[in-house]
């Protein structure tokens, strides 16, 4: 057989064979090589801040990985209800989403020692230094398989301490609150439950709407750029800083566990990164825009701001000391979390006292008539 007759044979038994399927196998590698997509949802309406951060996460994570992941990211509702997202990330209805442990509070009020319990000091940086150093992740995990849940969560973001919240007049002792009908989350509905208030959980999207029609008499959401965009300022001219119901409270990044463990260990290796990074980026955004806002409310929606009472945040931290003794008795893991919290936050927040020069006296040496928040 010739050379020429030869190839043609070749070729031949080529074509026959990828007809039969025989050499398929350099077709689906080629398929699996390209882009992972995901479809995440957020627990946050499409105008605020907080759908911003998760969109600014998922541009991170796509940008690093290459394109080779590609995270889309939903606001609440598109898919499921704000305060649905861990089941339909469990369940693999979405790939992942962006969120707070609070909003997971009637699961397992465990969860919520994340985002609303006493921090016993600390800020959302410490708690964050808990959570990676001090056994935080691990005590997680353990939260998840404990009710059932197929995630894989990472923790980034802190939040600054958060306002006692907007009321029709301003608060200046704790009985006001007695009757009060009024919106929070996580485990700060128990601490407000305890100062007398009628508690609602709304998400955030629901809360203006809940106040302009009288359902609510005060609510609390987070800070002043999300709470001049929900448009809390149209429906009070009050609002109250500084409280120890959240005052150390950072996000949450959840995939669905089953999806993010077939993932390259490259790619995770990026995830990871891309978080801590996602992190540091948010905080600085966070003071650009919230100090920004926290002007504007003043100046050109007349909101007057004041400091909620030392007497008022006194009485939030004895009631603290009830409701820690009330929920680790019924719940083994809050009382393994609040242990574990209260012996890092022991050491951290010392040092964290004795070593940072008090920022009050250099602002108001440079800014001296700059006045803080009257009291109320």
């Amino acid at each position: 057989m010739t050379d020429h007759a030869n190839s043609q044979r070749r070729s031949l038994l080529k074509s026959a064979a990828v007809a039969a399927g025989a050499i398929s196998a350099p077709m689906i590698a080629s398929a699996q090589t390209g882009p992972i997509n995901m479809r995440w949802q957020s627990t946050w309406p499409a105008k605020d801040i907080f759908h911003e951060y998760a969109l600014d996460y998922a541009k991170k994570v796509n940008d690093m990985t290459g394109g080779d992941l590609k995270i889309e990211v939903l606001p609440a509702g598109a898919v499921v209800p704000a305060f649905g997202l861990l089941e339909a990330v469990s369940k693999g209805t979405l790939d992942g989403g962006h969120g707070v442990l609070g909003y997971h509070y009637g699961k397992q009020n465990a969860l919520a020692l994340w985002n609303s319990g006493p921090a016993f000091g600390m800020d959302a940086n410490m708690l964050l230094a808990w959570h990676k150093y001090g056994g935080g992740i691990e005590l997680l995990a353990k939260l998840y398989s404990s009710i059932g849940m197929n995630v894989q969560s990472f923790l980034y973001g802190p939040m600054a301490t958060q306002p006692l919240g907007w009321f029709k007049k301003p608060i200046t002792k704790s009985a006001d609150f007695k009757g009060l009908k009024f919106r929070t989350n996580g485990l700060a509905i128990d601490l407000f439950t305890a100062m007398g208030a009628a508690v609602n959980a709304l998400p955030g999207g629901e809360i203006v709407p809940a106040l302009d029609r009288g359902l609510l008499d005060g609510a609390e959401f987070n800070n002043a750029t999300s709470d001049r965009i929900l448009g809390f300022p149209d429906v009070s001219k009050v609002c109250m800083l500084q409280s120890y119901h959240q005052s150390a409270e950072t996000f949450e990044i959840m995939f669905n566990k089953t999806k993010y463990d077939a993932l390259p260990a490259k790619m995770k290796a990026i995830i990871a990164g891309a978080t801590e990074a996602a992190s540091a980026d948010m905080s600085w955004k966070a003071i650009d825009r919230y100090s920004k806002d926290y002007i504007e409310l003043q100046t050109k929606d007349k909101v007057k701001f004041y400091k909620t009472p030392d007497s008022v945040l006194q009485d939030q931290l004895k009631l603290w000391d009830d409701i820690l003794v009330k929920k680790s008795a019924e719940n083994p893991m809050f009382k393994d979390i609040v242990a574990s919290q209260k012996a890092f936050a022991e050491r951290a927040v010392k040092w964290d006292q004795d070593t940072y020069v008090n920022r009050r006296m250099a602002v108001g040496h440079f800014f001296g008539d700059k006045k803080p928040a009257s009291k109320a």
